[in-house]
């Protein structure tokens, strides 16, 4: 009889597409696989013939709110007793599916907060799996969350162990109740221990866009990116392809799922410094990050894209233009490509000095800062320096050379 590995994760597509790519790969090692999130990506799951199981965790649409906009922007914090709200749902709805299915390991990303619980509750193998160096405190660098750099050994530590105590700090009563309350549970100590062992970690990255720390613990995995490729059959609609067709290649502008305050007003920016430039683009509208011109409004260098698979679109480009999501970031590299990163938040700003310090792409460009100079100096220096992209076309060589589903799935093999 197989063994059954549930998987939970919540938050942007960002946050969902790398664990769908992961469970793709244990279904061909004969594992079932179950992955609990949101409703909103039960198609995009379903559609690569993995099993989906539904739980309240709508972060994504809460991006896309007045209030979520706001409070990416900075402008203000959301509701901590409506997130409270929010979190227990979707704590209740991950037990209810552990209780239903009795998988024989759970891996977790950090946000839906009952992955850890849940192994220690059924005595299973729990695994932290995530994009983002954030879970293994080193003296090599600063915490990513707060913008990463090297700011010395000591602080760099203190960065990484000081933050995981407060981030979990206004949490801590809320999760200790549910785990009396759902699993009949004492309080916890630790989500980095379990049953007197390190939590294994897997680090969906590559170790050639930030190299493995000397200091961690050898539960701490970078395995390489987990890219979920679309379908060889894939066909761009006719309009995309004669425009790729017709031309130079193209710079690609697009914010993934980050709304913006104001997606006119950004989409306008964008469009000026294009023609600065004197470039030809492609600017993917996402859900919200920028603005669905009328045709009339579109200059004829410049498409319009809804939508298309960043493994067919990016070795199309001449280079890429995104919010600095961890995905996206690997996409475009793997690509070849030069890379301007125009962060919001979060870990966006950390990988966005990582293009810069690799020398594939210039200064991020934190989306508050966001000019028409600013853009056209940016996107003028990724398309026109020899150095950023061979360096880029080196580190595309590197990472498409790696497997991270495989390697992924070689330690948790280990661990059941």
């Amino acid at each position: 009889m197989s063994k059954h590995i549930l998987i939970l994760t919540a938050g942007s597509r960002g946050d969902v597409q790398p664990y769908v790519a992961l469970a793709k790969g244990l279904q061909r090692e004969g594992f079932e696989v179950t992955i609990g999130t949101d409703s909103t990506f039960s198609t995009l799951i379903a559609s690569h013939g993995v099993g989906f199981a539904p739980m309240r965790a709508p972060f994504a649409q809460m991006a896309q709110t007045d209030e979520g906009s706001a409070a990416l922007a900075g402008k203000k914090s959301f509701d901590l007793k409506r997130i409270k709200i929010m979190l227990r749902q979707m704590m209740d709805d991950a037990w209810a599916i552990a209780q239903r299915i009795k998988p024989d390991m759970v891996i977790y990303h950090p946000k839906p907060l009952a992955g850890y619980h849940i192994a220690d509750k059924l005595g299973i193998p729990g695994i932290l799996a995530v994009a983002l160096p954030l879970y293994s405190p080193t003296g090599e660098f600063f915490n990513p969350i707060l913008g990463g750099g090297d700011r010395g050994h000591l602080l760099n530590w203190l960065s990484h162990t000081l933050f995981l105590k407060a981030s979990l700090l206004p949490y801590r009563g809320f999760i200790n109740r549910w785990r009396k309350e759902q699993l009949n549970l004492p309080p916890f100590s630790s989500e980095l221990t379990m049953r007197g062992r390190p939590v294994p970690i897997l680090y969906g990255y590559s170790s050639a866009v930030m190299p493995v720390p000397n200091d961690w613990k050898n539960s701490s995995h970078v395995t390489g990116y987990w890219f979920l490729d679309c379908d060889k059959a894939w066909e761009p609609p006719a309009e995309l392809a004669a425009f790729l067709a017709e031309g130079e290649a193209p710079v690609y502008v697009g914010f993934g799922s980050m709304a913006a305050r104001d997606a006119r007003y950004t989409t306008n920016l964008i469009l000026e410094a294009i023609q600065k430039v004197k470039t030809r683009a492609i600017l993917a509208i996402g859900w919200g990050g920028l603005f669905d011109l009328e045709l009339s409004e579109i200059p004829e260098n410049v498409y319009m894209l809804e939508s298309a698979p960043h493994d067919w679109l990016f070795p199309r480009c001449s280079a890429v233009v995104h919010h600095g999501g961890a995905g996206t970031t690997g996409a475009g590299l793997r690509a070849g490509k030069p890379t301007v990163v125009c962060p919001f938040f979060g870990d966006q700003p950390f990988w966005g000095k990582q293009i810069y310090k690799l020398e594939v792409g210039p200064q991020p460009i934190p989306q508050k800062h966001l000019s028409t100079d600013s853009l056209t100096q940016a996107i003028r220096e990724a398309i026109s320096s020899p150095r950023m992209r061979q360096n880029a076309e080196s580190i595309g060589e590197k990472i498409s050379a790696e497997d991270g589903v495989a390697q992924a799935i070689q330690i948790v093999k280990r661990h059941l």
